[in-house]
């Protein structure tokens, strides 16, 4: 289980990494609103990995499937973005994503 909860730890913070190089490619690149986005939607993502990582230590112990918790964080994402102004949604979907390459450059350096 320590093994687990290290992986977990480099998994969120190989995450905050990746937001942090890409915040401010994109506040160069574009502009402040879509940064911002890009802001938000990756610290939904950090929240649904979290969520996710919880469920999964969870698993097998206190129940017999992964949770579905998870699974409104992006709903609520999208939403928020279709709703509120200051949020653009495609850079909020974007930053939510970012996880995923933060996750496969963890397995690339665990092998």
């Amino acid at each position: 289980m320590d093994g687990y909860l290290r992986l977990q730890r480099r998994m969120l913070l190989s995450t905050v990494c990746a937001t942090a190089l890409a915040v401010p490619i994109t506040a160069l690149w574009f502009d402040l609103p879509t940064a911002f986005s890009l802001l938000v939607g990756a610290l939904a993502g950090l929240l649904y990995l979290r969520l996710l990582a919880r469920s999964v230590t969870r698993f097998g112990v206190e129940t017999k499937g992964v949770g579905k918790a998870q699974l409104l964080v992006p709903v609520v994402l999208v939403l928020a973005a279709a709703r509120l102004p200051v949020l653009e949604i495609l850079p909020a979907l974007v930053g939510f994503l970012l996880y995923k390459p933060a996750l496969i450059v963890q397995a690339v350096l665990d092998t």
